[in-house]
């Protein structure tokens, strides 16, 4: 818990423009609108935007951003710095910064010798006045500036003199923050943390004018203060959110990173993993508790809009970060939550789940039959042949650890207590394969029964699984209209017991919503479209249970 002496450490967010950079990952000018907004709540007090003039996207972007500007954080442009040989006045690339419009610009520039020699094919000399230059330029525009060394611990490593001189005329050109970048992320916790102390040193000590002879100082006759010093890490090794935290540590103030870890090669700094570390357990103030509780809500937002799957098993906001399935395990929390949880599930938004498996004892049915708000503790032996029938169907291949609402289905008809709204007696499913088109049309006929009524009806789809869904939600809509609210939002398929060929196991996952709350459900046959009618069909029935429950809590409170 932060309180009003928590030291500050201030979050600077860039998935906007290095998360972007991730292979797969892809988001429109809508797209970083609706993430920059969300970061903002969030309480992120830099978001990165995006390189304007590098793509149109990006000019528009911010653009838009001058029109309808964010309530809290800064958003910042960034850039690389002026070419070599050249000045910053007559630099193309400045003026779409400064046509951007952010009081805030990062700029990065070339902390390593290898890359100024290399990449810029430059002199070590030249890369100094493109760094004072291109700050000086932008300082006497009205920006304030965020310097990223690039390279950054590399350089420091190679050629440390060289590397402190590229800080020095970043200082001297007015640079209010030093970003200290490992861009390869090949560097360990260690040598980041005793870096980061000696950068911290001697910047501390040019403060007071002092400077080694090794090189001519120019920060005595500088204007600005010195600066404090950022951290942006890279998870090539696995190690950038530790990275980040041992620079932290050694006097860090800033923390560079990205929602999910998102960003080039391996990613970035995970900031969904860095918020609550540094300020659950190492006690600085990072964001409020209130926008701390919106961490995994906002890990999943942004997670659905650049289209990418989120990561279950992600520490903190995954769906399983607080799922016990081990018996043991679920007996001991239920107990006491600090047996198995390292924090309270709620202080990031996140919440305790009880997994059902094969593996699953006693006190798990228990436990997972109270989430759905039935007590089981007074039926053990209806409990036990949950239990059973839990093991009997998850050895024929069923999984309900990632299909709840079948198994709340499962728990109903072992207490006699399963409604049946309808009764599938029947279907067919009739495909056209046209060569050389990526889909097929297909034709699902369904025969139900609603109230002793039979209904038959047919429906198109692109695919079988399509006309198959939609031929029963045809049949059934008449008779239960909040149908038409529910859809199928995602289907998976695995083959079991790929050996055996065609005569195969398959089993289907199909969740489905309905604009509030998502369910699971799971069929298992060796026929794929048997399988998927299973699942269907009970992702219909729980859903239309959900809607019978909420509809009884509304008499019961009126």
């Amino acid at each position: 818990m932060t309180t009003n002496s928590s030291p500050q450490l201030w979050l600077y967010d860039t998935t906007l423009r290095d998360g972007t950079q991730r292979e797969g990952l892809s988001v429109s000018i809508e797209d970083k609108l609706r993430i920059a907004k969300r970061l903002d709540q969030l309480g992120v007090p830099f978001i990165e935007g995006g390189w304007p003039g590098a793509n149109p996207k990006d000019v528009q972007f911010f653009w838009q951003l001058q029109e309808d500007p964010l309530k809290l954080a800064e958003i910042v442009a960034f850039c690389s710095t002026r070419r070599p040989n050249s000045t910053a006045a007559t630099e193309p690339m400045l003026q779409d910064i400064l046509a951007a419009g952010t009081r805030w610009v990062t700029i990065f520039g070339k902390s390593w010798d290898l890359h100024v020699t290399t990449s810029l094919k430059t002199t070590l000399e030249e890369n100094l006045a493109m760094i004072r230059d291109t700050i000086e330029y932008l300082r006497s525009q009205g920006r304030r500036i965020i310097y990223d060394a690039e390279h950054w611990f590399d350089g420091y490593k190679h050629n440390p003199d060289y590397a402190l001189q590229t800080l020095e005329a970043a200082i001297a050109s007015g640079a209010e923050w030093l970003v200290l970048c490992d861009t390869n992320g090949g560097t360990l916790p260690h040598e980041i943390s005793q870096i980061v102390q000696d950068v911290v040193k001697v910047t501390g000590d040019w403060g007071l004018g002092t400077r080694k002879e090794s090189s001519q100082s120019l920060i005595p006759n500088t204007q600005y203060p010195i600066p404090q010093i950022g951290i942006h890490t890279h998870n090539d090794s696995e190690m950038a959110v530790a990275n980040a935290i041992a620079a932290v540590m050694a006097g860090a103030k800033m923390v560079q990173g990205t929602i999910n870890g998102y960003g080039e090669r391996c990613g970035n700094a995970n900031l969904c993993s860095l918020i609550p570390n540094l300020q659950l357990k190492l006690g600085y103030s990072c964001i409020t508790e209130d926008q701390l509780t919106q961490l995994t809500e906002a890990s999943r937002f942004v997670s659905e809009v650049v289209n990418l799957a989120p990561d279950e098993h992600a520490p903190f906001v995954g769906l399983s970060a607080f799922a016990h399935k081990g018996g043991i395990h679920v007996s001991a929390v239920e107990r006491n939550p600090l047996t198995y949880e390292h924090i309270q599930p709620e202080q990031v938004g996140n919440h305790r789940r009880i997994v059902i498996s094969e593996q699953s004892g006693l006190s798990n049915v228990l436990a997972k039959a109270r989430s759905f708000g039935i007590d089981l503790e007074k039926l053990k032996a209806e409990a036990k042949q949950i239990l059973q029938r839990l093991k009997d169907l998850e050895s024929e291949g069923f999984q309900f650890e990632a299909a709840e609402a079948s198994f709340a289905l499962l728990m109903h008809e072992a207490l006699g207590g399963r409604q049946k709204f309808f009764e599938v007696k029947g279907f067919q499913v009739h495909c056209d394969l046209i060569e050389g088109k990526e889909s097929s049309n297909a034709l699902a006929t369904v025969k139900i029964a609603v109230d002793g009524k039979n209904i038959l009806e047919a429906a198109e789809g692109n695919g079988p699984v399509a006309a198959l869904d939609a031929a029963l939600r045809k049949a059934l809509v008449n008779f239960y209209p909040q149908i038409a609210t529910f859809d199928l939002t995602d289907y998976k398929v695995r083959i079991l017991n790929g050996h055996t060929g065609t005569a195969a196991k398959t089993r289907v996952l199909v969740e489905s919503g309905n604009g509030r709350q998502r369910w699971t459900t799971v069929g298992v046959s060796t026929n794929i479209l048997e399988a998927s009618y299973q699942a269907v069909v009970e992702g219909l029935e729980y859903g239309l249970l959900l809607h019978s429950q909420a509809e009884v809590a509304v008499k019961a409170s009126s």
